[in-house]
């Protein structure tokens, strides 16, 4: 028999979403959002008609965005459906989120056509966006303008208590059991951004379906010098896996 016959073949590993869980109850606040949180506790009572959330893609923007539209019943829409025609549409619900207004294509016209024809039916809308109102390059002044003066909040950076609560919340979506101590590295290695948390639980979450194993420390460890975060070369880092094959 040769060593090959003592490897368990790979299985197919299938990149299957998630179910991510964007109720109240699921979004976890801190330091970093609670700014943003606390905007969308205040609705109805908003200071203007438009308001604006931006922070980092993976943030928890859309998350908080749910949450509002639950609330206010509001129809959600990517900045670029927003043409001449859909102006109408979208705010004939009395409420409206527009996501991603940072992303191309985009309407300006109409966009700025949408924000004052909700302010003159006082209809809230909620406008999110991973840049800051500066750094989009919008050419249009007055739409500029606009969000300039919209009120709104910005999602920081996340603080090492919440990286690691939020990490033990993406493996628990997963229905994935996990050693906290698994958890701790990485939080210590990972950048502080709960966008590339998501995508390291992801491959980890991949990695060991297909390798048919459970996640271990030395496992995570390997994934993450893939993915380029420098976990190996500590010392403590090369304990061997005992779910690793002969």
């Amino acid at each position: 028999m040769t060593s090959r016959d003592n490897v368990p073949p790979k299985q197919l590993a299938f990149d299957l979403p998630a179910d991510p869980r964007y109720g109240r109850e699921d979004f976890l606040v801190g330091p970093a959002n609670e700014a943003a949180y606390a905007l969308i506790e205040a609705w109805p009572n908003w200071p203007d008609t438009v308001c604006l959330l931006t922070g980092p893609s993976g943030s928890g923007k859309s998350h908080l965005a749910s949450i509002w539209a639950t609330r206010s019943h509001a129809w959600t829409a990517k900045a670029a459906e927003i043409t001449a025609a859909t102006v109408p549409r979208f705010l004939s619900n009395g409420a409206l989120v527009i996501e991603d207004i940072d992303a191309e294509p985009r309407d300006e016209a109409a966009l700025f056509h949408l924000l004052n024809l909700a302010r003159e039916r006082a209809c809230p809308v909620l406008v999110t966006s991973a840049l800051s109102v500066e750094a989009l390059g919008l050419t249009t002044a007055d739409l500029r303008s606009r969000l300039r003066l919209a009120p709104g909040a910005t999602i920081l950076p996340p603080d090492d208590a919440l990286l690691r609560a939020v990490l033990v919340k993406l493996f628990v979506d997963r229905q994935l059991v996990v050693d906290l101590a698994i958890v701790e590295a990485l939080a210590l290695r990972i950048d502080r951004s709960l966008g590339r948390a998501r995508e390291v639980v992801t491959a980890l979450d991949r990695d060991a379906l297909s390798r048919g194993r459970r996640i271990t420390r030395p496992l995570a460890l390997a994934v993450l010098d893939r993915l380029g975060f420098g976990a190996e070369g500590s010392e403590d880092d090369e304990e061997s896996d005992p779910d690793a094959a002969p």
